[in-house]
């Protein structure tokens, strides 16, 4: 007997060093966000019993869509994604204002072009009485933001004010492990922050038994993220203190210079 559908819930699958691939299911249909890599995915839909019927995409970097033709291979499923991003196989092409109603599962999302790690890098956004969660691929982690590969300070800054934008309990589902890493930057610019430092021993323990530290939530991201937080008074006399930001930068030129000093810490 087929089992009957549920609520849809999201089930973490790790990949390669660091990297979480998504699976939204409902207990019989699964949709996956950003397989970089398809063995994983694939064990993960036989040994839930999950049948795949979608393919979403954030952005085009290899450890993203890596996966996406041998899950092809195995099942032909519309592969959504951003339409200014230069992925081939996307054929539902995506952006800023889309919906999508995810086949096979009770689930719309909403897209949000969020560029700055890509060009074209989107976001996906459920935001029903089920919960609030979000996608958001490499542009905003855990405690931190993705590099910029090819968009500039102002088109990131855009981004992650709009996701801070979003409501506090919405779940940010990221696609890296690289929380604990931010947090140490996040300290050295902020050490008198208390929600910092509860952050840091909680997720401490996460990893020390090797559970992860993703999802957490807007609002724990607005409370502990520098990269959210370039209007904070501490973070503006750190980066001066270090002689990365002139007098009077206004929030861009906080968070560009936040921006290169992680990519060097």
């Amino acid at each position: 007997m087929t089992p009957a559908p549920t609520e849809p819930t999201v089930l973490t699958v790790p990949a390669f060093k660091d990297n979480y691939l998504w699976l939204i299911h409902d207990g019989v249909h699964a949709a996956v966000v950003d397989p970089g890599d398809a063995e994983p995915i694939l064990a993960a839909l036989q040994a839930n019993g999950l049948t795949l019927t979608a393919i979403l995409l954030t952005h085009h970097h290899a450890d993203h869509i890596g996966g996406v033709m041998p899950l092809l291979e195995h099942s032909n499923v519309p592969v959504y994604g951003p339409r200014n991003d230069g992925i081939v196989t996307v054929n539902h092409p995506l952006g800023e204002g889309d919906r999508v109603r995810v086949p096979g599962l009770a689930l719309e999302l909403a897209v949000l072009d969020v560029p700055g790690h890509t060009n074209g890098h989107i976001a996906y956004v459920r935001e029903d009485d089920g919960g609030h969660w979000l996608f958001c691929g490499d542009t905003l982690f855990g405690g931190g933001c993705g590099r910029l590969f090819e968009g500039t300070p102002a088109q990131m800054a855009a981004s992650l004010a709009k996701l801070a934008a979003l409501p506090d309990d919405t779940l940010v589902y990221c696609a890296h492990e690289y929380t604990l890493a931010n947090l140490r930057f996040a300290e050295a610019l902020e050490p008198g922050n208390r929600a910092l430092h509860m952050r840091i021993a909680n997720d401490s323990q996460l990893r020390g038994t090797h559970l992860p530290t993703i999802p957490s939530t807007i609002a724990i991201e607005k409370a502990t993220n520098p990269f959210l937080r370039t209007r904070e008074p501490t973070i503006i006399e750190s980066l001066a203190a270090a002689g990365r930001l002139p007098s009077g930068a206004d929030p861009v030129a906080v968070f560009a210079a936040l921006r290169e000093w992680k990519n060097v810490f």
